[in-house]
């Protein structure tokens, strides 16, 4: 286990997330029970249908504990051992918006609050969303999730595509996010399949268009700025958004 982006020397728990660390998550999850990283991940809604409505979903593959080996726990931290669409993403993040809840999906539109069921304590959900508004700041892996007047927070993914029972030289490249991170009001789900334009890390090529689709969202949907003075400068062109050094 390695990580793509190097790192000069130890990381805070913080930097293992900002900076997309597979080691560090590798030694957060042999850290833990194995069933109760199972729990957790089961609770998140992996491996269980999202119940949207939709014909035809399925559950993913989330294999018991009982059955995984070392290696494998360590590579199910960061997405390898593991399958899952991007809905169940999607809704997984939508514990991290609000205070440890995750939140029912569905295709229909609803009205009024929707309950949800409580995974995490609230004060580990917003240290988390901590983590992940790092993440798309500068050192973070992200910057290009960035949207001009909003505080925003994700994680980047980038695996191997399998094909058959083999990882191809093949990528899903990812970014899942949510705004503002003042007051969360949407989650937003990007997955990018088999990148071609000669990148193929998540925050290279799926994060420039969650900050495009963020963006428009936020203000169709007339949501206040909450980082106004956020020093984001947007080129004439559009094609990238830059955070100036402060």
């Amino acid at each position: 286990i390695r990580d793509a982006h190097a790192s000069p020397g130890p990381l805070t728990l913080e930097q293992v997330i900002q900076k997309s660390s597979n080691v560090g998550t590798a030694k957060l999850a042999l850290a833990l029970p194995a069933q109760r990283m199972w729990q957790t991940l089961s609770d998140a809604g992996f491996g269980t249908v999202p119940k949207t409505g939709f014909p035809g979903e399925v559950s993913g593959r989330l294999r018991p504990a009982k059955s995984w080996k070392p290696i494998e726990q360590a590579t199910i931290s960061y997405g390898h051992g593991i399958s899952t669409n991007l809905v169940q993403l999607a809704r997984a993040y939508t514990i991290f918006a609000t205070d440890g809840e995750l939140k029912a999906v569905t295709l229909m539109k609803t009205s009024g609050p929707v309950a949800g069921a409580q995974v995490i304590k609230p004060e580990t959900a917003r240290a988390v969303r901590k983590m992940l508004e790092m993440a798309t700041l500068p050192g973070g892996t992200a910057p290009k999730a960035q949207v001009v007047g909003y505080r925003v927070a994700g994680k980047t993914g980038t695996a191997h595509k399998l094909e058959g029972r083999t990882y191809a030289d093949k990528y899903l490249s990812s970014f899942v996010g949510f705004a503002p991170v003042s007051a969360p009001r949407i989650v937003v789900a990007v997955m990018i399949d088999e990148p071609s334009a000669g990148q193929h890390y998540g925050g290279a090529v799926a994060a420039p268009v969650f900050s495009a689709v963020t963006g428009a969202a936020l203000r169709l949907l007339g949501v206040p700025a909450d980082a106004p003075s956020n020093n984001v400068i947007l080129p004439a062109d559009g094609a990238e958004i830059i955070r100036e050094e402060t």
